[in-house]
């Protein structure tokens, strides 16, 4: 095959100093997301009526795999390490930081940019074609909440230099300082109920969980020993604050009535960091012997080349199935979510989504591997930061309201302008 035939070659330049299991929990992570989001969003067939649910809600019981499922602290801490890694090597390259963000502007949002589009002419073919509004809103809305992921992230890298700097200056204190923070406002939101701060929780917690990835990449997590008693460390502190605390059990989406540990953030994502982090950090070493080897070295370059694409088109697959399936009568659908027939199918599921996104991960992902001509300037940092910043918004509004959905008839519009203008000013519209 021509794609692994490529990934070999790209795995055979690989310099020996770089840290695959890096790359190696990036590729596992994304995978583990998009197959969470294949379990838990469900729709039942009966009587002709199409009932979409969400598996959390619907079946409380099986809220503790979030515990497993929501890896997106990892894909953060990764992330961390990932950015400690391009910073330096900006700095030996001698590089400014306009130089340094649009590469990692580039390739965050190029393959956004063709969903978002997608999707908006997908909108618009069908409010042309008559369909109901509310099954606009729903299939919209839910094809882009991949997205909010990066509208956060984005923010992140456009702080990254800052936040390493305060790495450098202030060690394991500058992770502790955003634990503070997070618990703060975890009190405003409990204890005084004042809501409106937890939204800085974005920043709090996941600026935490960055840090983490600069103590990786300076050695500072230390041997497996303590990564194992720092995992059960994080375990417990997760455990009391869920079992005794007010938080919720479900690690992803909102399935508690108007509580939700990640609209807005809540401090447990850091404990299940720690946690998960611990664990995995333990087996660096070993798992670092293992993709020595050609093969499972090779399947993680392949899977790391398209690793946005795959995360941001992973539900509009399962949305276009759904339909398909619906539109045929039902085939498939008529199995009640959450009992043991339905779980026997899972595999089945999974798998026929699978098929159907490699396709679409072959078509899009050279996106995510075009680069920049070598002689094309960088944009101004400030325009970058200012186009990233109105970009973000833009894919928050949409991740939240879909297209035709939220407060204001106009929102959509308004939010998909903000991308286009943002990317514009970002420098991504030009090559």
């Amino acid at each position: 095959m021509r794609i692994w035939s490529m990934a070999s070659d790209m795995a055979a330049k690989t310099p020996p100093e770089r840290n695959r299991y890096v790359d190696f929990l990036r590729a596992v992570s994304i995978l583990v997301v998009v197959v969470g989001h294949w379990l838990i969003a469900t729709a039942w067939y009966v009587d002709g009526e199409l009932t979409p649910g969400h598996l959390l809600k619907s079946h409380a019981q099986y809220q503790w795999l979030t515990w497993l499922f929501q890896v997106m602290p990892i894909f953060f801490i990764v992330g961390g390490y990932s950015n400690a890694v391009s910073l330096e090597s900006a700095k030996r390259k001698g590089q400014g930081y306009a130089d340094w963000l649009v590469t990692r502007l580039h390739r965050l949002m190029s393959p956004l940019l063709v969903l978002v589009i997608a999707w908006a002419c997908v909108a618009g073919v069908m409010t042309l074609m008559g369909v109901r509004p509310v099954v606009i809103e729903f299939t919209s809305q839910a094809a882009l909440i991949p997205t909010w992921f990066l509208a956060i992230y984005i923010t992140l890298v456009l702080l990254a230099p800052v936040a390493y700097k305060f790495w450098r200056r202030f060690g394991f204190l500058s992770f502790w300082i955003f634990v503070g923070l997070a618990a703060l406002v975890d009190v405003l939101f409990f204890a005084a109920d004042i809501r409106w701060p937890g939204w800085t929780n974005y920043f709090w917690v996941w600026l935490g969980v960055h840090q983490l990835g600069f103590a990786w990449r300076d050695g500072r997590m230390g041997s497996a020993g303590k990564l194992l008693i720092y995992s059960a460390l994080g375990f417990a502190v997760l455990y009391s604050l869920v079992h005794w605390g007010p938080y919720p059990q479900a690690m992803v989406g909102s399935p508690d009535k108007g509580l939700s540990n990640t609209l807005p953030p809540k401090i447990v994502l850091m404990a299940l960091g720690v946690f998960q982090f611990g664990l995995l950090l333990a087996l660096e070493q070993p798992m670092r012997r293992v993709l020595s080897g050609a093969r499972l070295w090779t399947a993680t370059v392949l899977i790391n080349s398209m690793i946005m694409t795959v995360y941001l088109w992973h539900i509009t697959v399962m949305v276009i199935f759904g339909s398909v399936l619906y539109l045929s009568g039902g085939f498939g659908l008529g199995v009640e979510p959450g009992t043991s027939g339905w779980w026997a199918t899972r595999p089945v599921w999974i798998g026929v989504l699978l098929v159907l996104l490699l396709p679409v991960a072959l078509l899009l992902s050279p996106l995510e591997r075009r680069g920049r001509k070598p002689d094309s300037p960088a944009p101004p940092a400030a325009r970058q930061v200012i186009g990233a910043v109105l970009a973000c918004l833009g894919i928050a509004l949409l991740a939240m309201w879909g297209f035709g959905g939220g407060p204001l008839p106009w929102l959509d519009v308004a939010a998909f302008g903000l991308i286009i203008v943002g990317a514009g000013l970002s420098g991504l519209l030009s090559r």
